[in-house]
């Protein structure tokens, strides 16, 4: 009978130790939509996407539920252009994030990273989120910053990621997949949470 009492003393503490651990743990969760193209005989019913299968999506979650990206607005820019900016950064419910290029938001290919974050890191993302939406920092070109750029900028601000200046954060991070490889890469070496999810049969998916 005592060693039953004990066992139910020790299981209530980890319990409570877990869900206080839940309480304070913080994450950041950085949505990846996988670029693609349809196949060849769902070309009438599936939409092609920007980028096509090199395209793809990329945002950041908080404990708010609403995904923070960058995204074109008005005529899309081959070359940056410093004051004439046609861009913008808007938060996105999980659907609206999904299905920004159209169809079914539960039928597209997807990865989502739980990054581990401190108070100071979520105070200092708030920060971030509040000022970017207020007024976009820089413009959205194809030789400049795009979605992935910009969310691997926010990472680097977070010291999440290393931070490179404004001409090399586009350069080395061209597409969404060089921010995502980099991130699971050191995702898998921390043991963070990774959810991924397969696409639909009818549409041709990025690959990691």
């Amino acid at each position: 009978m005592r060693k039953i009492i004990l066992f139910l003393w020790f299981f209530s503490i980890s319990q409570l130790h877990l869900r206080l651990y839940a309480q304070d743990s913080l994450f950041l969760k950085v949505h990846f939509l996988y670029g693609s193209k349809p196949l060849k005989k769902y070309k009438k019913t599936e939409k092609k996407w920007f980028g096509g299968v090199l395209g793809g999506h990329v945002g950041i979650e908080t404990q708010n539920g609403q995904i923070l990206n960058f995204m074109p607005n008005g005529k899309f820019h081959i070359f940056a252009k410093k004051k004439n900016r046609h861009s913008s950064y808007v938060e996105h419910s999980n659907s609206g994030f999904y299905s920004v290029f159209g169809g079914n938001a539960d039928s597209v290919k997807k990865v989502v990273v739980f990054v581990p974050i401190s108070k100071q890191q979520k105070q200092q993302f708030d920060s971030i989120t509040g000022v970017y939406l207020a007024q976009t920092p820089y413009d959205y070109a194809f030789f400049g910053m795009r979605c992935g750029a910009a969310t691997y900028e926010t990472l680097g601000k977070l010291a999440i990621l290393p931070s490179w200046n404004y001409g090399k954060t586009w350069r080395k991070i061209f597409i969404p997949k060089k921010l995502r490889k980099r991130l699971l890469k050191k995702a898998n070496s921390n043991n963070w949470k990774i959810i991924r999810e397969n696409g639909s049969e009818k549409r041709k998916w990025e690959k990691d």
